[in-house]
């Protein structure tokens, strides 16, 4: 529904221009306060490095999100998961596509009318902030309408990814901290059941503050920072687990622990966080995406933990990645759902 809302909000506002993207193009540099620098790369980004670091971020962040992940758990074998991932991120490039044609109507619909200003003054600030973009182009192309629709699906949609990263997280609490490493595999599926429900609501709360704490910041900068995060926390110990046999679990857990701190320490000491939230004069971190500092440290980790284990335990582990890589790649003996 959010694709069909987003392409028909797309289409109406193209075709204001004749569907012509020469024109859509140059009169929305006409109109912009940038200019011809409006279809530059980096507009946004201070310099090269933050935008080296936000481009880490994005490309290998998106295999590290927990409701990506949780693709995987649904197929079969390699092929299955490489057809899973063609379709789920076709659609995702489609969309992007659809978004910037959005902004680029928005810069000329929305941004020329002084409905969508505070005080009617053109070039203020935005009704809603800046957040509020694809509502208002909405409602200019499409009328209540359009912008009631949209706004049904957008608050559908964020419920249901939403509900997608409570349950991840929920069940990564529950089942793989508590029954695995807390219980030792001897946990009840009812006392699992309930740490899974206290841990849903404990991420709830959390959410809620941080959403409260941040409320004011761009949504599309949020989500690079959460993508940053999970290329420094997850895809490292992703990809090293499924291409690299001398991996171990204390590797892993030292990789994906140093990724995490890392980038949120980065996050936190940033421009973002540190003086925009906290108020503080200036950062300590001079620059906005972590990226491209978190991940080197999580592979670092990665490897270097996994080097120095000589454990029995490390070395069964290293024995066994042969048949690991052959089941991830064929799907022969992969394990049926446990239980439901």
């Amino acid at each position: 529904m959010l694709l069909i809302g987003g392409t028909t909000v797309m289409l109406l506002g193209f075709s204001q221009f004749g569907f012509s993207f020469e024109e859509l193009t140059n009169r929305a540099m006409e109109v912009h306060k940038l200019g011809t620098k409006l279809l530059a790369p980096g507009s946004l980004l201070a310099d090269p490095v933050t935008a080296i670091s936000l481009g880490l971020g994005l490309m290998f962040g998106t295999a590290g999100l927990p409701h990506i992940l949780m693709r995987f758990f649904t197929v079969t074998d390699a092929k299955e998961a490489r057809k899973s991932v063609l379709y789920a991120s076709g659609i995702v490039a489609y969309f992007f596509n659809v978004i910037a044609l959005m902004g680029l109507c928005a810069i000329l619909i929305v941004g020329t009318n002084p409905q969508f200003f505070e005080g009617g003054e053109i070039g203020g600030k935005v009704i809603g902030g800046g957040n509020m973009i694809a509502m208002h182009l909405a409602q200019a192309v499409g009328g209540n309408l359009l912008l009631g629709f949209l706004s049904a699906v957008a608050f559908a949609t964020i419920l249901a990814v939403v509900a997608g990263l409570a349950l991840a997280g929920a069940s990564a609490i529950s089942h793989d901290i508590y029954s695995r490493v807390i219980m030792k595999g001897k946990a009840s599926e009812k006392t699992e059941l309930k740490v899974s429900k206290f841990a849903t609501i404990g991420l709830g709360i959390v959410a809620i503050f941080l959403g409260m704490a941040f409320e004011k910041m761009n949504v599309a900068f949020m989500v690079a920072l959460a993508f940053g995060v999970a290329a420094s926390a997850n895809f490292p110990v992703l990809i090293m687990s499924m291409y690299w046999k001398d991996l171990t679990t204390r590797g892993a857990l030292a990789g994906g622990y140093i990724g995490l701190f890392s980038a949120v320490t980065f996050v936190v000491l940033s421009k973002s966080v540190w003086v925009d939230v906290l108020g503080f004069a200036s950062p300590i971190f001079p620059y906005t995406q972590p990226a491209l500092f978190s991940m080197p440290l999580a592979f670092l980790a990665t490897i270097v933990v996994s080097l120095l284990d000589k454990s029995a335990e490390a070395q069964n582990e290293r024995e066994a990645f042969g048949d690991q890589y052959v089941r991830a790649q064929t799907g022969v003996g992969a394990a049926t759902a446990a239980s439901h």
